[in-house]
């Protein structure tokens, strides 16, 4: 770990302890997120800003949480689990993160193509169906997302410190999306007072022809997309390695909100400029990517077109490039750390395990794009490991949290630890839904 820094007072604190949640805001604020966010304006206009407040109020606990366990606990989480429950437990949650982090590593790399697409329309980025294989691996999306992938696993293994590179960065994508959203938000110009409405629970009228499971979908998406209880979980391994001990709770607390409130403010721009210029034009099921949100907005724009397309598409690749980097590494650290073989990001077992995550999702995204694989399900799949594996970590999370040994100032706030439950609740329901549904989808087959 590195060496702890003193606590600080006043502006000086604030801005010393933003970091490491900024790092979660970035995986967490991907193209997936973009997609859904722009879908609920869409559809539901401002009416379901509320369902965003109570993600981000309960991102912002789990967050703080495994903030405070990094802290006061001797080791890593997947250490605590291993030494106080056995490996088989450690390893689970690992194996369950990582392919987590696997399953969405593919749509990283599509976003990053996504944001550049709009720009090269007149590119070959297409053969014919009876093209030879070398053809279809040598378009351009693919050479790009080869490319990437390949400048990114030489900067893992050339790099001794990757703590602090990677916090810079995120940092300046981060603000590059809040640039990218804000511009757009305010060429929108939507209304302050459907704003404050959109803060008052409703819930979204029914439709002919769709079910109760139907109808509260896109919701769901919005809070599991939000809520993201893997990003939480790896905050308590950025912590320790920024050197925290618990002289530095406060910052720990300070960090969360903030980091999850820049999360929060992002996802929020993006709702607010689908809701001001393409609620009531368009079916939210219309959008089938994140592209198809920056073409949709172009015209809507008039003289300002260009420059809409243009700050959308910067956000986007900033938010596809940050999840691409940050998610690799957390499936990577967690895997290895899960095995056994440590949770640091500079050693050698995170290492391996975020090139694994990385080779995985560049190899689905140029099999997507050689030979026209169907992407929805994939992302469906993708989704159901998400809401599948999110109740094993924060089962884990509010395992370690009730603790018996936690007293006195490692003691975890009751807040907290029902902060940690509600979050559970919500994974399992979250979980038994998704179930649910593959079962009926696998059943109509």
């Amino acid at each position: 770990m590195n060496e702890p820094r003193p606590a600080a007072s006043g502006f000086l604190s604030i801005f010393r302890a933003v970091g490491p949640a900024i790092i979660v805001a970035s995986v967490v604020v991907g193209p997936g997120s973009i997609l859904t966010s722009s879908r609920i304006g869409v559809e539901f206009g401002y009416s379901m800003i509320w369902v965003l407040a109570i993600a981000v109020l309960l991102m912002m606990g789990m967050t703080a949480l495994s903030a405070r366990l990094g802290v006061v606990l001797e080791g890593t989480l997947c250490d605590e689990l291993a030494r106080r429950a056995g490996r088989p437990v450690a390893a689970l949650a690992g194996i369950s993160l990582f392919l987590i982090a696997a399953c969405f590593q593919f749509g990283n790399n599509l976003g990053v193509l996504a944001a550049i697409e709009p720009f090269v329309e007149s590119a070959d980025a297409t053969v014919a169906a009876d093209a030879g294989f070398f053809a279809k691996l040598t378009t351009w999306p693919n050479l790009l997302v080869i490319g990437l992938n390949t400048v990114i696993i030489c900067v893992l293994l050339g790099f001794q410190n990757l703590y602090k590179p990677v916090e810079k960065m995120m940092m300046f994508l981060v603000g590059l999306m809040f640039v990218g959203f804000a511009a757009n938000l305010i060429l929108a110009a939507p209304s302050p007072a459907d704003i404050a409405r959109g803060l008052i629970p409703s819930l979204p009228a029914p439709k002919e022809g769709t079910d109760l499971m139907e109808r509260f979908a896109p919701l769901i998406g919005l809070f599991a997309t939000t809520f993201s209880v893997a990003g939480a979980f790896y905050q308590s391994y950025l912590v320790r390695k920024k050197g925290w001990t618990t002289a530095n709770l406060r910052q720990g607390a300070i960090d969360s909100s903030v980091g999850i409130a820049v999360l929060g403010t992002i996802t929020l721009m993006i709702m607010l400029t689908a809701a001001s210029v393409l609620h009531g034009k368009m079916a939210g099921s219309d959008l089938k990517s994140a592209t198809d949100v920056a073409l949709q907005l172009e015209p809507l724009f008039g003289e300002h077109a260009f420059l809409a397309k243009s700050l959308f598409c910067m956000g986007l690749f900033s938010a596809a490039f940050s999840s691409f980097m940050v998610n690799a590494m957390i499936g990577g650290s967690m895997l290895s750390d899960g095995l056994g073989f440590g949770g640091d990001m500079d050693a050698k077992g995170p290492k391996v395990g975020t090139i694994l995550a990385l080779l995985t999702g560049m190899i689905v995204a140029v099999a997507i794009k050689a030979f026209d694989f169907n992407t929805v399900t994939l992302i469906i799949f993708a989704q159901a490991m998400v809401v599948v594996g999110f109740p094993i970590l924060a089962g884990a999370m509010l395992w370690l949290a009730t603790r018996p040994d936690l007293t006195g100032q490692r003691a975890v706030p009751m807040w907290l630890k029902g902060v940690a439950t509600v979050g559970l609740l919500i994974t399992l329901g979250l979980a038994v839904r998704t179930s649910l549904s593959v079962y009926e989808k696998i059943a109509a087959m």
